[in-house]
């Protein structure tokens, strides 16, 4: 089952190339596609056929037909406060209620979620570089997104080029091209065109994170530590909490970035900050992306004697990544960490004699 539609501007100018389009339940994201350059979009929701539930919450029958009183496999009760929204650097959008939703075919036309560019917030940018681009290097940039959507790496390269040899200071195209860089395993050029997009515009965000990611690899913690410190500074959920405001790195970057100085501060035995920033990496992580926080917490805990803080934080790790190729050791050492809790508990006992 497939929900359709269109994200568009309320000034009629082109779609930021990073528009998500999130469905959006009791405020908490439940999924996310990209929209098209055009616009278009198209979300799965639910299927006729395994794991349908009725209003009642019981399954449904084997002939796999959606009661009457849900949506696609999702209860209506549960979609009373869901909700599709879009997402985008310095916009914020219309919501279409996913309750008011009542055809059953196997494609549903939502219409359009129209965006609006907010206001600049105080002490914070949300780069308009990409939207001072001069027509000639917007058409080459949009041609190199394009090719990227097409996994054609190489002509995406060459335009991204073009478009920052025409302006310069069109920081989301180095930040793009360096993307594309990237995963041509280009490092070094990469990096360069990452710094580029940081000199041009030092608050958009998402070349830090890229930059934080390459020196993670390299085991650079200092660097890590400054290029996260950095994100961490203009954390919009630290410094801007209810505004309502869009910046342009959504809650899955920011635990990234808490993750790696999380890893830095603790390869550079800054213990106290490692588990300040893993608790924050691990509160954001909704969807798990990041299993490996709750190992590094563990080995924080573990630190610090507190082995049933251990226990629990190897144990979560267990439950979200069972087979992951470290499982078997990791096993062997939740052993040893609940058999020496085991013993600290025994010491702790009073004397009843």
């Amino acid at each position: 089952m497939f929900l359709q539609g269109r994200v568009a501007t309320n000034d009629g100018t082109p779609l930021p190339n990073d528009a998500v389009v999130e469905r959006v339940c009791n405020n908490n994201v439940r999924q996310q596609v990209y929209a098209s350059s055009h616009g278009d979009f198209s979300m799965q929701l639910g299927s006729r056929t395994g794991s349908l539930v009725d209003a009642s919450g019981d399954p449904a029958s084997p002939s796999g037909v959606a009661s009457k009183d849900s949506l696609m496999g999702i209860p209506r009760r549960d979609l009373t406060n869901c909700e599709l929204r879009a997402s985008a650097a310095g916009f914020r959008s219309t919501a279409i209620s996913l309750v008011e939703l009542d055809t059953f075919g196997s494609s549903i036309d939502v219409g359009a979620i129209v965006m609006q560019r907010t206001a600049k917030m105080e002490g914070m940018t949300l780069s308009a570089a990409p939207y001072k681009a001069p027509r000639d290097a917007s058409k080459v940039y949009e041609k190199g997104l394009e090719a990227e959507r097409n996994g054609k790496h190489a002509n995406a390269r060459k335009y991204f080029e073009r478009a920052v040899q025409i302006y310069p200071g069109y920081a989301i195209a180095w930040f793009q091209l360096g993307a594309v860089l990237q995963k041509e395993d280009q490092n070094d050029a990469a990096r360069a065109a990452y710094i580029q997009a940081t000199t041009i515009d030092a608050k958009f965000l998402p070349p830090y994170l890229s930059l934080a990611f390459i020196a993670y690899g390299a085991k650079n913690w200092a660097e890590v530590l400054k290029l996260t410190g950095h994100i961490m500074e203009l954390d919009p959920l630290n410094q801007a909490a209810g505004t309502g405001y869009i910046l342009d790195l959504d809650p899955l970057n920011y635990t990234e970035a808490y993750f790696y100085n999380a890893v830095a501060n603790y390869k550079l035995n800054k213990i106290e900050d490692a588990q300040k920033s893993a608790l924050k990496a691990e509160h954001l992580d909704l969807r798990t992306r990041f299993p490996q926080v709750h190992l590094l917490l563990a080995e924080i805990f573990a630190r610090k004697n507190n082995y049933a803080g251990a226990i629990l934080e190897m144990q979560t790790y267990l439950e979200l990544a069972p087979y992951a190729r470290n499982a078997d050791q990791v096993r062997e050492q939740l052993t040893k960490w609940e058999r020496l809790n085991g013993s600290a508990s025994a010491a702790e006992k009073p004397d009843k004699k």
